[in-house]
């Protein structure tokens, strides 16, 4: 299974404009720019999309795990924050954060965070990045 996301870049780094676009369409031509990646301009930019991916990936993967453990979730609700920060080696993706609240019914505290952990672990993108990683999960009652 292979997918496609694209880019252009049109100019210098801080004046430059950029587009990015995905395969399926959901993304076509969206704009971002170093305003958007570096300070707080209308657009998107890479972190962003990696934060979303992440968030998505990992959601799905606390799903099957879950199966596995014998519980169905009603609801899995992901927010992955994406740390950008300036090293001596240039910018680099230092960390990322995800914040799981998850309704499951029948499940206890013990299940949950063994699942969540393992999806964490197991989740493809999880495994892509090469940053620490870490994890607030909350199992509604």
């Amino acid at each position: 299974m292979k997918r496609k996301g694209s880019a252009v870049w049109m100019g210098g780094l801080r004046d430059g404009r950029g587009t990015v676009s995905t395969a399926s369409g959901v993304l076509s031509e969206n704009q971002y720019s170093f305003s958007t990646r570096f300070e707080n301009g209308k657009g998107t930019n890479p972190e962003e999309l990696i934060a979303a991916a992440h968030a998505g990936c990992f959601s799905m993967a606390l799903s099957g795990q879950l199966e596995e453990a014998g519980f169905t979730a009603e609801s899995i609700r992901t927010t992955a924050t994406v740390t950008l920060e300036k090293t001596d080696a240039g910018f680099r993706i230092t960390k990322v954060h995800l914040d799981v609240t998850a309704k499951i019914p029948g499940a206890d505290q013990e299940a949950f965070e063994t699942a969540a952990n393992n999806a964490k672990i197991g989740c493809p993108v999880s495994q892509l990045l090469n940053a620490e990683i870490t994890m607030d999960a909350a199992l509604e009652a």
